[in-house]
């Protein structure tokens, strides 16, 4: 059976560009991509690609070229990218494709995001009670995990102060400016108990990946790290996620339990060997509450381990080196592949002023709405 390999990576910053839509900035990240491999656009086989608010990715074909190449648009939620990167992967281990490409852009206006409940199956009345509102959910979510496990307000604003010391070591990233823990912590209030600088923003960038089977890579004398496992998986009863209007009594896993679990099992691999991990930080509390359900720690260790530094630069398991979501906002389409892309650097020892020693795995976990997660694996 053959392996998937990523033997380029591309990327268009994150942030604001006034001047560029979110197609531009996906064709950017692809060709960023193809110099990074050293391989043209006529080699590729196939394309997966996802954009949430700029259109179709396909529409990137006419810059790219028309070449005929078999190309899919994809569209998963926040999970986009790593629905794109499940395919790419699928694609190649099947044994019909040997070299193609994943990509996601996005461009999202200012201010918070505005689904209709109509779009998700839901009825008017829960949008008119205000629980569409992404930071009343994740904040009512992150309050009862935290009376449950816990977790004190300090602990939230020291995984913002890091997001933005890391996310000021990135190139990519949207925020440069370090914020203390202190000033996290009292600034204005959004959703309690959630500041300002604990959410991440709508934002834009693209991200790309080009993928190869071992053959091909040995073919081209390309390398890059194993695709050692990938998996996506949804909302089952019990489980308590965005845009679900009511807590079962009896709980059920979450998808991102149920991901993670495959993917690790896929990989061969366990939370003990994983080296750096970029996970889901649409705010402050989702990055505590993911380190828990990808089987990083245990529910509650998490006060212990943030105030420690343990998931810090230098510490045992960095967590969003490039700074995550908070850093550098979240553009549907490309954020999945952000953090791929920010894996790919670690364990190529390209991360500069944030890399870590000697990563060997490097995990990434995308959640979605209305209750999906992706996991990926790599190992150097």
């Amino acid at each position: 059976m053959t392996h998937v390999h990523i033997v380029g990576a591309g990327i268009h910053p994150f942030g604001r560009h006034d001047d560029k839509s979110g197609l531009d900035q996906g064709v950017f990240a692809v060709r960023e991509a193809l110099a990074d491999a050293g391989v043209d656009w006529t080699q590729m086989q196939f394309a997966f690609g996802g954009s949430s608010a700029a259109g179709n990715a396909d529409a990137a074909l006419p810059r790219l070229g028309l070449t005929g190449v078999q190309f899919i648009n994809v569209a998963n939620g926040c999970a986009t990218g790593g629905s794109a990167l499940l395919s790419g992967y699928w694609a190649i281990k099947s044994g019909e494709f040997d070299l193609g490409v994943v990509l996601g852009f996005d461009k999202h206006p200012r201010g918070a995001f505005n689904p209709s409940p109509a779009d998700w199956g839901l009825p008017d009345w829960y949008g008119e009670t205000g629980l569409m509102l992404t930071t009343q959910f994740f904040a009512n979510k992150i309050t009862r995990y935290m009376a449950l496990h816990g977790v004190s307000p300090m602990t939230l604003a020291l995984v913002a102060e890091k997001a933005f010391e890391n996310g000021a070591k990135a190139p990519h990233s949207w925020r440069k400016q370090p914020v203390d823990a202190e000033t996290i912590l009292t600034s204005q209030m959004v959703s309690d108990p959630l500041t300002k600088f604990m959410f991440c923003s709508p934002a834009e960038g693209g991200a790309a990946l080009i993928l190869a089977s071992d053959r091909k890579m040995r073919e081209l004398g390309l390398s890059g790290p194993k695709l050692r496992g990938a998996a996506v998986r949804t909302r089952v009863n019990g489980s308590f996620e965005v845009f679900s209007p009511s807590l079962d009594i009896e709980r059920g896993p979450s998808p991102t339990e149920l991901a993670s679990k495959a993917a690790y099992e896929m990989a061969g691999v366990g939370p003990a060997d994983i080296s750096v991990a970029q996970i889901q930080d649409t705010e402050s509390g989702a990055e505590v509450m993911h380190m828990a359900e990808n089987g990083l720690c245990a529910d509650g260790e998490q006060e212990r381990l943030i105030r420690n530094g343990e998931t810090r630069l230098g510490g045992r398991l960095p967590i969003n080196t490039d700074g995550g979501c908070l850093a550098c906002g979240e553009p549907i389409g490309a954020s999945g592949l952000r953090q791929v892309y920010e894996n790919v650097q670690q364990l190529r020892g390209r991360a500069a002023g944030r890399q870590v020693e000697a990563p060997r795995f490097g995990y990434s976990q995308v959640y979605g709405a209305p209750g999906l997660s992706a996991v990926a694996i790599l190992e150097a």
